[in-house]
């Protein structure tokens, strides 16, 4: 017969996201860039999306 196995069953790993939410600094760096991005974009949109001046 086998022996029982004398180590206690191990956790199931943590998904993903919770690894992500655990992390401060990661949710940090991705909200920094996604700022980043966002209003990058937004200002070169707002840019382009002038009206050209009438020089006088």
């Amino acid at each position: 017969m086998n022996a029982p196995d004398p180590r206690p069953p191990s956790p199931p790993p943590e998904p993903f996201l919770q690894r992500l939410y655990d992390s401060p600094f990661v949710l940090l760096a991705i909200g920094l860039g996604v700022m980043l991005v966002l209003f990058t974009f937004w200002g070169i949109w707002e840019v382009m999306s002038l009206p050209q001046a009438t020089l006088p």
